[in-house]
């Protein structure tokens, strides 16, 4: 089978990028190089490699990816601190008017 991974980005401004591959340490290093000249990582530069996940099919990584993007910074450094009993109290909630 082959492994996909969903991956998160510590840049030099403090904001974090999140993106998916099936190979991890080249796609870093791609970042990292600046080899992606439109992404949002390129002016960011260094990143560091702050979480990844592996998954052995790609539609869940995707899937894990989108979801991943949608968090806020509060619930990703969660994530990234392994502080897992605090991601439910970081969930956006919306309410009703």
């Amino acid at each position: 089978m082959k492994k996909s991974y969903v991956y998160i980005l510590k840049c030099s401004d403090n904001t974090y990028y999140t993106g998916v591959t099936s190979n991890l340490n080249n796609r870093v290093n791609k970042h990292q190089s600046g080899f992606y000249k439109n992404s949002y990582t390129h002016q960011r530069r260094p990143v560091e490699l702050v979480f990844y996940a592996e998954f052995t099919d790609i539609t869940i990584a995707i899937e894990k990816e989108k979801q991943l993007k949608k968090w806020s910074k509060a619930k990703k450094e969660a994530l990234i601190n392994n502080e897992y009993d605090s991601l439910i109290n970081l969930a956006k909630k919306k309410f009703k008017k």
